[in-house]
């Protein structure tokens, strides 16, 4: 496979919520009867092809054979979206990826036998769910696990960013308008040339009006956001402490060196507790960065791949 003019393809799981069920969609790289399966999960506001570049070079450069799963969380994407907006939070996102590994791992008979995950800021706090909580139905754990620019703890300055801009949003005469409109929310994701970010902005966008288009998320997502308080923010703290307490996965953690979302301190406080994470912090980043670069794919598929 040339990782340069490669799709990947589009599946679906249908995964049950209080009131019935929805579609998932997912994006799977490589080969689909392999067992050992990367997980790759995007932030609040994206989609699954975020990570395009980063699965190809893990497809062309694994010595075994590997599949690349690239979720759109509900409400994302290709997804479907939820009739209760209170439903856009952790723990249907993370049922969501029970009901999608078990499908994964029932498709392929002898079941998964190694499972890592890359987790951007939302992406990341669901793997920290799965990972560190021996108790759930995991068809394999998670060996190991990528955190990019998340832990425990998030400022309540960038909630309070996140609550400005979340689901407000309107059309766009076409992708390039869109494109910027998205760059100037998005400066924190680092260097990104023209051509990619135009690219990843793409799939960020779906039909309008009269030629025009719009962002491809359900404005809703930014409910659940919007009613956080600086009391559910600490209480949900402590007990993602816990869970990151459990954690037994190799991990590594990402920091963006600008990163208002994941603190200095946070990320030592990391490197010191629970699968005591190792640290990379990369420059002229903030939160958070796309993976996207050579260099930063270089970092991400040693850690996955190497011995």
């Amino acid at each position: 496979m040339n990782p340069s003019t490669a799709e990947p393809q589009l599946e679906f799981v249908s995964c049950p919520h209080p009131e019935g069920q929805h579609r998932m969609a997912y994006w799977r790289w490589g080969d689909a009867k392999a067992r050992r399966v990367v997980v790759c999960v995007h932030g609040l506001t994206r989609q699954g092809r975020d990570f395009d570049r980063l699965a190809q070079a893990l497809v062309a450069r694994s010595a075994e054979p590997l599949q690349v799963i690239c979720p759109d969380v509900v409400g994302r994407g290709r997804s479907e979206w939820l009739t209760d907006p209170m439903g856009y939070q952790i723990p249907q996102y993370a049922a969501d990826m029970l009901a999608l590994l078990g499908q994964i791992g029932a498709s392929m008979g002898a079941g998964i036998e190694a499972l890592d995950w890359v987790g951007t800021s939302m992406g990341g706090l669901i793997g920290m769910v799965l990972a560190g909580q021996p108790g759930l139905p995991m068809p394999a754990p998670v060996r190991r696990l990528v955190l990019n620019d998340v832990g425990p703890a998030i400022t309540w300055a960038s909630v309070q960013r996140m609550q400005t801009y979340v689901g407000q949003y309107g059309q766009y005469r076409d992708l390039n308008e869109a494109a910027a409109a998205m760059w100037a929310l998005s400066q924190g994701f680092g260097p990104v040339p023209a051509d990619v970010w135009r690219e990843m902005s793409s799939h960020m966008v779906r039909p309008g009006t009269d030629g025009a288009v719009t962002l491809h998320y359900d404005p809703a997502i930014g409910t659940p956001v919007r009613a956080l308080t600086p009391e559910a923010a600490v209480a949900g703290e402590a007990a993602l402490w816990a869970v990151y307490d459990q954690i037994r996965a190799q991990t590594l953690l990402i920091r963006g060196e600008d990163s208002d979302l994941l603190t200095p301190e946070t990320a030592l406080a990391m490197t010191e507790r629970g699968p005591k994470a190792q640290l990379a912090t990369w420059a002229d980043c903030g939160h958070a960065p796309t993976i996207t670069s050579a260099a930063q794919i270089e970092v991400v598929a040693n850690f996955l791949l190497g011995a």
